[in-house]
């Protein structure tokens, strides 16, 4: 994962077009089970009351079968990657709360990526964030934790099971800063730990102009030989996002579709009807 091994800027040149692994043998995942006897609890917190207002978006986001994929147990200590309006953060809450450890993992304001008044953002986010999940779940915030990447206290560095990111490495493509978060996640992770990546996902061919993280598509095969690069083997896919009715090459990138709808009322029914973005779910094992 050392930037001499293979800089981000390389490994994109490698993949420039499209992988061997789109055209030739396919890659190939180590078998994966999802976690055992954890659905039955996904389900209780996807149920809960609380979640009244977020349930809508279940249909599209799949946090069931996407977390019990994941292997997310709820004694864990997970890590949720770049919170954002956290819908994630509180399903996890309330799966983790009682036994587990949730922890928002935001972005390192330092990197290079984010003006001044964005990094004091980032940090003013990450202080609140274990009040934001406490309120919301109505636990104590002692229960959750945060921190930018920056900033994470070096007892906290091989301690996490799970690190969850959701529809975020098109960003960190796109920023040139996928090699330094990554390369700090994984330093957060237990030996064997895992990282679960769901990403709208470009078709096999698409070109590189489209799929440089400017557009949020990413092509699979790219994702997975970047992650490899930086020290994770692929444990497992999931299809459970799948969806076959985009066409994913649209002008404005995958903000034409829903929610965002980035054209308004052009077309809404059209885009509508098409759904939530087409995503790959992929689980990656850290590598000793």
């Amino acid at each position: 994962m050392r930037r001499a091994l293979l800089t981000l800027s390389s490994l994109l040149g490698l993949v420039a077009a499209p992988l061997a692994a789109n055209t030739g043998t396919p890659v190939k995942a180590a078998p994966t089970q999802q976690c055992k006897g954890c659905e039955a609890l996904l389900e209780r917190a996807a149920s809960n009351p609380l979640r009244k207002d977020d349930r809508a978006r279940d249909a599209a986001r799949h946090p069931v079968e996407t977390l019990s994929f994941f292997r997310v147990g709820p004694q864990m200590k997970v890590g949720e990657y770049a919170p954002g309006g956290e819908w994630y953060s509180r399903f996890l809450g309330l799966y983790l709360g009682q036994q587990g450890h949730l922890v928002g993992l935001f972005f390192d304001p330092t990197s290079g990526a984010f003006k001044p008044e964005r990094q004091d953002g980032i940090r003013k986010a990450a202080a609140a964030y274990p009040a934001d999940v406490a309120k919301f779940t109505g636990m104590d915030a002692s229960r959750f934790a945060a921190y930018t990447l920056d900033a994470v206290p070096e007892g906290e560095k091989g301690t996490f099971d799970v690190i969850v990111v959701p529809r975020m490495m098109h960003n960190l493509l796109n920023w040139n800063i996928a090699d330094s978060e990554i390369k700090a996640m994984r330093a957060l992770l237990k030996p064997g730990g895992l990282i679960g990546i769901e990403q709208h996902r470009a078709k096999a061919d698409a070109p590189y102009s489209y799929t440089d993280g400017s557009k949020g598509y990413l092509r699979e095969a790219d994702v997975i030989r970047f992650m490899e690069v930086n020290g994770f083997d692929l444990a497992g896919k999931s299809e459970v996002s799948a969806n076959p009715k985009d066409t994913a090459n649209w002008p404005g990138g995958v903000w034409t579709l829903p929610p965002t709808l980035a054209l308004k009322e052009q077309d809404k029914a059209k885009y509508l009807a098409i759904g939530e973005s087409d995503r790959m779910t992929l689980l990656f094992r850290k590598r000793d």
